[in-house]
């Protein structure tokens, strides 16, 4: 297969959310009076960027089936806006390998040098404090889009406390073997590209957002471009 097409296929990988995440946004939309109207999320997405080609995927990786054309807009309620943009972030590593964990909401969404913070191996999450609680509509990560790759044991949180104690919900979890010991996952793996990982919030309300990931298939550290948190304040 030729570099380009296996470019164009790995571009159609990116699956919006868990499996029928279109019927269940449905659901929300009509079960949630104070939803409101839905309309499209004004998403700004940064130029494609990718380098080479797919390194090989391990046998076992659960890869999601692939999308074709663009990712369709997503709807949410009026309103819904990046409330993660320059808000505080934490980690599990303090001491990043690369970077500053203040990139993660910086704004940046590009593959350019310095546009990323690099953690060590293992099992690492990223934290964001959105000050406030909110009410969740999408979240949308880019772990690292210079090359293709998949990370594995991406899992998405949300919680009412820092200490992910209270009230703690899982929007998106892909350790279909339980190996980072957060539970099962049903969703997919998916090959990074510069549209992102939109994850549905399904209108879910919470202050603390956490993401987890545990190397990819080019190394084992874990990379974080941004993360935008599409939402509008809790009634």
């Amino acid at each position: 297969m030729s570099a380009t097409l296996i470019v164009a296929a790995v571009l159609s990988l990116a699956d919006d959310g868990a499996p029928g995440a279109a019927g269940a946004q449905g659901e929300v939309a009509k079960e949630s009076k104070a939803a409101g109207d839905l309309v499209p999320l004004n998403i700004k997405l940064p130029k494609p960027a990718f380098r080479g080609t797919p390194k090989h995927v391990p046998p076992g990786t659960n890869l999601e089936e692939p999308r074709k054309g663009p990712r369709p807009p997503f709807m949410a309620a009026k309103g819904a806006v990046n409330v993660a943009a320059g808000k505080p972030v934490t980690s599990s590593d303090n001491e990043p390998i690369i970077g500053s964990i203040k990139l993660v909401t910086d704004g940046d969404n590009s593959a350019d040098e310095g546009s990323y913070v690099e953690l060590g191996p293992g099992l690492q999450w990223v934290q964001i404090d959105l000050k406030e609680k909110a009410e969740i509509w999408a979240i949308l990560v880019w772990h690292y889009h210079a090359n293709a790759r998949v990370y594995h044991d991406v899992v998405v949180q949300i919680a009412d406390d820092p200490d992910f104690i209270t009230n703690v919900r899982t929007l998106f979890n892909n350790d279909h073997d339980n190996s980072s010991g957060l539970g099962l996952g049903r969703d997919k793996e998916y090959w990074e590209t510069y549209e992102g990982k939109l994850i549905e919030g399904k209108a879910a309300v919470a202050r603390y957002v956490r993401l987890y990931s545990k190397g990819s298939t080019a190394d084992d550290q874990n990379h974080y471009i941004e993360v935008e948190v599409y939402a509008r304040p809790a009634k």
